[in-house]
């Protein structure tokens, strides 16, 4: 379904001396395991031309988007109650990034209008935009913001305004910080060029995201297993106790 509508996008483009993106990644498989604290990505693609560029066209531009897995996120609003912080007001909002970040040559929000960016989900406000409705709730932008600003602290969410590197308007780069608290699933890395704020062309490629070696096992077991992970668990965490009494014992001698 994905790649129909990447077809689809790709279908109904406008063509503007015959410019295509290809693209690329430093990795196409990112493994989850202990030793994991994070990851860099490196991104990187070239402009391919079929006719000369016309002499009156405008500078071109690239923006290049990593989105992980969507999930629902319920944003509580506190406020003060009495003296008391309590949470007063509660938003779900349905398909949030697990990840989300974006680099462009310039600010997104120069190159592309309202319109474009959100044909696309291009941007941190298009990507986190579906809520559920409330009737008690009239304005779902702070809510939608707070996810964004949280999202950013915790290093899942990114926007990079000057992060893409573009040499004689063909080659292109960026590098994409990938952290620890990955989310597993694949990940789409849309790469778009833009010419007099219209986008000319776009591509997409995946990135797979998983767990492996003991950790692939033990998720793979509490998922496949319930019954047989609840005991080990069990086992595990009763085996822990002992160790530890048995070794404080030992200290106290």
């Amino acid at each position: 379904m994905l790649r129909l509508l990447a077809l689809l996008l790709w279908l109904a483009l406008p063509a503007l001396a015959g410019e295509a993106v290809v693209t690329g990644v430093s990795t196409d498989k990112i493994a989850l395991n202990a030793n994991f604290d994070g990851s860099e990505l490196f991104v990187f693609g070239a402009v391919r031309r079929d006719a000369p560029i016309p002499t009156d066209a405008g500078p071109l531009d690239v923006i290049i988007t990593i989105k992980g897995p969507p999930r629902q996120v319920t944003v509580r609003r506190k406020s003060r109650v009495l003296g008391i912080w309590v949470n007063t007001a509660s938003l779900k909002v349905r398909q949030a990034p697990s990840f989300y970040a974006i680099a462009s040559t310039r600010p997104v929000g120069d190159l592309l209008d309202e319109t474009d960016r959100l044909r696309y989900g291009i941007g941190m406000d298009e990507a986190v935009r579906r809520v559920a409705g409330s009737d008690t709730i009239e304005d779902t932008t702070p809510f939608t913001e707070a996810v964004i600003r949280l999202r950013m602290a915790n290093g899942t969410y990114a926007e990079l305004d000057h992060g893409v590197i573009l040499a004689e308007d063909t080659l292109f780069q960026t590098r994409i910080e990938m952290p620890a608290n990955l989310v597993e699933g694949d990940y789409a890395a849309q790469f778009f060029l833009v010419r007099d704020g219209k986008i000319l062309s776009a591509a997409e490629t995946t990135i797979l995201v998983e767990k492996t070696g003991i950790e692939r096992w033990i998720y793979n077991l509490s998922k496949q297993q319930p019954l047989a992970y609840g005991i080990l668990a069990v086992l595990v965490a009763f085996a822990a106790g002992w160790i530890a009494a048995e070794a404080f014992r030992l200290a106290r001698r």
